[in-house]
C-alpha cells in the first residue's frame, strides 16, 4: 500500500510566523511515522526540511510539482498500484490504525473520506490510484464524495477523530496538542516553557 503525505512548509499561514516552520516539520515527522507503520509512504514536498524529515523516518520523497496540493498528491500516487492513501501533514494525531482503516474501507472497494470540520478533506483511501481528481479546497469533501459517485464507487465517511482534528491555527495547536504525537507534544512543551 502507498501512502502519501503532501508537504509544504510554509502553507500554515495562520499559525504565528515564528512557529509555523517548526510546527510544520513536527506535526509532519508525527504523520510520516504513524504512516510508516503501516506502508509505503512517499513525502511530496520541494521543502529540503520536509525531505530530510522524510528520509531520516524511512518515506520516500517526491518532488513536488509546485501546483497546489491536488497536483503533488497525483505525483505521489504516480506509479502506484492497488490500494493507496492520501494523509494530510498537518494531523499530529493520526495513528497508524487510522492509516489501516482508511486502507480496509478502500479495499472493500469504496473511497474513504475524512472531512475536516470546515468541509475540507485531512485523508482519503482509494481503492486504485486512478480514481484520484485534484479537488481539495472548499468543500472538497463533498467534492470528493460526488466524484467517487460519479464513477459508480461508493464513498465512506469516517469519523476518524485523530484524522478530523487538523491543526490551521494556534488554537487547534492547542487544542489537540496533548493528544498529538510526541514531535508536535515536545515542541509545545518547549514553547510553554
Amino acid at each position: 500500500m502507498v501512502i502519501v503525505v503532501p508537504f509544504r512548509a510554509g502553507g500554515k499561514t495562520r499559525l504565528p510566523a515564528e512557529l509555523r516552520v517548526d510546527v510544520a516539520l513536527a506535526m509532519l515527522g508525527d504523520v510520516v511515522e504513524a504512516a510508516v507503520a503501516a506502508g509505503d509512504v512517499r513525502v511530496v514536498t520541494d521543502d529540503p526540511a520536509g525531505r530530510l524529515v522524510a528520509t531520516e523516518l524511512g518515506a520516500e520523497p517526491v518532488d513536488d510539482p509546485g501546483e497546489g496540493q491536488g497536483a503533488a498528491v497525483a505525483a505521489g500516487l504516480a506509479a502506484a498500484d492497488g490500494v493507496c492513501v492520501v494523509v494530510n501533514a498537518d494531523v499530529p494525531r493520526v495513528r497508524s490504525s487510522d492509516v489501516g482503516a482508511l486502507a480496509v474501507t478502500a479495499r472493500l472497494g469504496a473511497v474513504a473520506i475524512v472531512e475536516a470540520r470546515d468541509g475540507t478533506t485531512n485523508a482519503l483511501g482509494l481503492p486504485y490510484p486512478e480514481v484520484f481528481r485534484p479537488l481539495y479546497g472548499p468543500r472538497s469533501a463533498a467534492q470528493f464524495r460526488a466524484h467517487a459517485a460519479a464513477l459508480g464507487l461508493p464513498s465512506e465517511d469516517l469519523e476518524l477523530r485523530n484524522l478530523v482534528d487538523d491543526v490551521d491555527t494556534l488554537a487547534d495547536l492547542e487544542r489537540v496538542g496533548p493528544r498529538a504525537g510526541r514531535r508536535t507534544r515536545a515542541l509545545l512543551g518547549a514553547l510553554s516553557r
